[in-house]
């Protein structure tokens, strides 16, 4: 089996590389930080006798997947897609700075997309299977992270979409959404002090080990945690505006 993992480099993504390297898989390791990518691809290469392969590309730069994915070919067919790599922006919008937000559509939604498209025909001959990350985030719109919360819906909807579409062909699409999680994604949204913060912060390699496990028993959507997962079922069943407040609230700076 070879796997390709997006935003591999730390948090989640590194999270995921760990629990499928001792499945076993051979892993094609994606991200910016080529020194990171290349230290993670020798260590699980040694503790697991995989064969490892190592893509440095920024993926928020215009055709990123496409490099990415003639790199992948030259390695082998890929059975399984691991759409990680993203990132947030906090703030009000009319504030933001375009060009970041503009690079955050172009990861989080552009190259997801764009990859998974390219990667699609390998994936359907071996009948293999897609992990999309996307967030709790997803289910509801996020005053102060504006984008991210679009982005994370988006990834959701087209992960869905894309699995009721496969299910003849026995590929699998699992859509993991987790919550905050103990990763440096919170310091790169300069986030730190939110409010939302205090409900507790995940640790990834659970989050991870939750995706993995969800994409391999075939579940749609993966939610990892019981109070993520609380959430998740009281905004489907509260009125849009109360769930706007609350997540305004949630995003303040306390301290």
């Amino acid at each position: 089996m070879l796997t390709l993992i997006t935003g591999a480099s730390g948090g989640i993504g590194e999270a995921l590389a760990r629990e499928l390297a001792a499945r076993p898989s051979d892993l094609i390791l994606v991200a910016r930080s080529a020194d990171k990518l290349q230290a993670l691809a020798d260590e699980l290469a040694r503790a697991h006798r995989i064969t490892t392969h190592v893509v440095a590309v920024d993926l928020a730069q215009p055709g990123a997947a496409a490099r990415v994915a003639e790199a992948a070919r030259a390695i082998g067919r890929v059975d399984v897609l691991v759409n990680n790599a993203g990132f947030a922006t906090f703030g009000p919008f009319a504030a933001s700075d375009l060009a970041v937000e503009i690079d955050e559509i172009r990861l989080n939604v552009e190259t997801l997309t764009d990859l998974t498209k390219r990667m699609l025909p390998d994936v359907l001959a071996a009948k293999g299977r897609i992990l999309n990350v996307a967030s709790t985030a997803a289910f509801q719109p996020g005053p102060v992270m504006a984008v991210y919360y679009a982005t994370k819906a988006y990834v959701l909807s087209f992960s869905e979409a894309l699995a009721f579409e496969l299910e003849p062909s026995g590929v699998g699409v699992t859509c993991l959404c987790p919550g905050p999680t103990r990763t440096g994604f919170q310091a790169r949204a300069h986030q730190e002090g939110a409010r939302l913060l205090d409900i507790g912060l995940m640790d990834a390699a659970v989050v991870a080990r939750a995706g993995v496990n969800g994409l391999f028993r075939g579940r749609a959507v993966v939610v990892p945690g019981f109070m993520n997962r609380v959430g998740v079922w009281v905004v489907r069943f509260s009125p849009r505006r109360a769930v706007l407040w609350v997540i305004n609230w949630l995003h303040q700076t306390h301290r």
